[in-house]
């Protein structure tokens, strides 16, 4: 008697518990649809309505999952166009900024790119799926290690970072076909300007309390810059910043 007791409890908790996991499992089905269906109007009101026309850019976009790399009480703002905070200070991009500096960097399939500025992670992730390799680093280990455990879990094989001073670039893999900068220096780091190839672009905001987006194409006898829009980008953090907050001065 016992023993068959026994044994319709466990029917009985198998049943529940398989009931539990189906829910489970079609809610999350039903979560993803509608973030999939927010990223297709997020992509046709915010950036084909706005003149973004690079089709890399749109699909890139498109296939991102924004939501994965905000807080969670945040998610479903993921695809409104507007700034989320990531922690300590910094902010994930609007969609269209993010759109609007990578079509400027004009990235092919081949091109290999270099990032300042990892943050969250996502203007990463929309950068590997069009070029063939990036190159990111952030100086905010906190974000440095979330951002590559949310990487990490997206199974990108192109992906290359690393924690420390954006400024001076990443030298050994020098030179890039193109360079975004998604924090704002007083000036054009001298650095960034060395390790980008001959024809190629860096996109960076410039300056403190104005600050314009700027595209720098690297010519032969010449640097070309074109002021683009204003822009409010967090300040370039730099070593000497890290360590006094590091420091609690």
């Amino acid at each position: 008697m016992r023993a068959l007791y026994k044994t319709l409890v466990t029917l009985l908790l198998c049943g529940f518990f398989s009931i539990c996991c189906t829910e489970d499992i079609e809610d999350i089905n039903v979560r993803e649809d509608r973030f999939k269906k927010a990223r297709v109007k997020m992509v046709g009101e915010q950036l084909v309505a706005r003149d973004i026309k690079d089709e890399d850019v749109l699909e890139a976009m498109k296939k991102v999952k924004r939501h994965l790399f905000v807080f969670p009480e945040d998610q479903n703002y993921a695809y409104s166009d507007r700034p989320l905070p990531i922690g300590y200070n910094q902010t994930i991009s609007r969609p269209y900024l993010t759109a609007l500096m990578t079509e400027l960097a004009e990235i092919k399939k081949d091109y290999k790119v270099l990032e300042i500025g990892t943050g969250s992670g996502y203007h990463t992730a929309v950068l590997a799926e069009i070029a063939r390799e990036v190159y990111t680093v952030e100086i905010l280990e906190p974000l440095y290690t979330r951002a590559k455990n949310v990487l990490n879990n997206l199974d990108y094989n192109n992906i290359h970072m690393k924690l420390g001073d954006g400024y001076h670039g990443w030298k050994e893999h020098a030179p890039y076909d193109a360079i975004i900068v998604s924090a704002a220096p007083e000036r054009e780091p001298q650095p960034l300007i060395e390790q980008l190839k001959i024809g190629g672009h860096m996109i960076i905001p410039i300056g403190e309390v104005v600050q314009e987006l700027v595209v720098i194409t690297k010519l032969e006898e010449e640097i070309k810059r074109e002021r683009i829009i204003p822009v409010r980008f967090m300040p370039m953090k730099r070593e000497n910043d890290r360590r006094e907050e590091d420091s609690g001065d």
